[in-house]
């Protein structure tokens, strides 16, 4: 049975590599993949109850990551049906190359570490694609984007799945967390944006400027206003959380609810909002639903081979082989770009309980590090780079090409900083 789960999962996740080359949408085949993984894994089973109560767990960590990614997703619909993002990108179109890197870098790390990875990944596309940037500069930025997202996440309690875990597990406490990672973090996310700094030249990559509205409406007097409440319900999401101790995709919910019911109290008067062109109707039909099938797909794979046990023995291995827990932390964040990095971590809060590694210490640290900050090597390694995948249509092959060195060199940099503070 395990032969025959590890065999689907490769297939699948060749096919979902070589997407463009075999034309076959990459949700069409997570979607497969999901749902096989989980069928040979019941069938090779002799309790079908315990594989379906396994299952059904699942689902509901699963379900509680779209949820959250779709009112992410809508919110984000509906700042742009009011123009709401033009407030920043108008200031962005004479910036030039440099400018615009380390703009979209930079805020792109703090950004993340107050809302997360994810939910800052889906702001910052909707805002680059307001820019007409050619079609490669367009991706470039976007790869700065998941690097940057992913090292602003792993510093905060609340700024990486992973990471949330750990804090909820209590592995790991606030003020330590944030000040041993904050420094790795942000030389993680700035040495690629220093190296790439040296090789752009800082002429304006844009063709032209912010692309013009579609309707009169669009230039809505209170697109503002649309932007400052949007953005705030992203915002309020880790307060709501902290202060109920609700998931956060309730949260995010509870600001879609608000931002929903605003923006139809704006409607009532159609000479002013737009009329039906503004409605968050609209904005849920512009969802790319092939993105969330795919995260879907993806997480009912993973979840199926670490509900075999495959993942931890892969851990136990880990540490037989390689010894040094330093290195074998450092082995799991480069795992974490293969694989989905919430499992690894799972598993890994699994293998050690706290007695053997109590709180905040050196292996809990590292490892919210390296699990948050090494899914940027490949796209598929973080949901960050899913979302981001799905939503800019971004090759696989292109993203080892062009974005995987620089995560590398990143997250190799943000290590070597660890460990100098910790010997210090």
């Amino acid at each position: 049975m395990n032969i025959a789960l590890i065999t689907v999962f490769i297939i699948g996740y060749t096919a979902i590599a070589s997407e463009h080359f075999i034309k076959v949408n990459k949700a069409a085949t997570a979607l497969l993949t999901g749902v096989v993984c989980w069928s040979i894994l019941i069938l090779g089973s002799q309790d079908f109850h315990e594989v379906h109560r396994q299952l059904m767990e699942h689902v509901a960590g699963i379900a509680s990551i779209l949820f959250f990614l779709m009112g992410a997703m809508t919110i984000v619909e509906i700042i742009d049906l009011y123009s709401g993002f033009d407030t920043i990108t108008e200031k962005l179109v004479t910036a030039g190359n440099r400018s615009l890197l380390w703009f979209v870098g930079l805020l792109s790390f703090f950004l993340s570490a107050v809302l997360d990875n994810l939910t800052t990944t889906i702001v910052m596309v909707s805002l680059l694609s307001k820019l007409t940037l050619k079609r490669e500069d367009l991706l470039f930025y976007i790869g700065i984007v998941i690097i940057s997202v992913n090292a602003g996440g792993a510093w905060s309690p609340i700024g990486d799945v992973t990471t949330t875990m750990l804090w909820i597990g209590g592995q790991i406490t606030t003020i330590s967390i944030m000040g041993s990672l904050i420094m790795p973090s942000l030389v993680c996310a700035t040495v690629p944006l220093v190296w790439v700094s040296f090789k752009l030249r800082n002429d304006i990559p844009r063709t032209g400027s912010v692309e013009p509205p579609s309707s009169p409406g669009d230039r809505h007097p209170k697109r503002v206003f649309v932007f400052i409440l949007g953005i705030s319900c992203l915002l309020f999401v880790p307060v709501f959380k902290g202060i109920t101790h609700l998931p956060p995709f309730i949260g995010m919910l509870l600001g879609l609810g608000i931002l929903w019911v605003a923006t139809e109290i704006i409607r009532r008067k159609p000479h002013e909002s737009g009329g039906e062109s503004h409605s968050v109707l609209n904005a849920l039909q512009r969802i790319d639903l092939s993105t969330i099938l795919f995260f879907l797909g993806i997480l009912l794979s993973v979840t199926a081979l670490e509900s075999a046990g495959l993942l931890s023995r892969l851990g136990t291995q880990l540490e037989l082989r390689i010894g040094n827990m330093s290195a074998v932390v450092f082995s799991i964040g480069l795992l974490s770009s293969i694989v989905d990095n919430v499992p690894l971590v799972a598993a890994a809060m699994k293998m050690y309980p706290l007695s053997y590694f109590p709180p905040d210490h050196y292996f809990w640290t590292f490892l919210s590090y390296c699990a948050g900050t090494g899914g940027s090597i490949l796209i598929i390694g973080s949901a960050a780079g899913v979302a981001a995948m799905g939503m800019a249509k971004i090759d696989f092959f292109w993203y080892v090409k062009k974005i995987a060195p620089l995560a590398f060199i990143g997250y190799c940099a943000g290590a070597a900083v660890f460990f100098m503070q910790s010997r210090i």
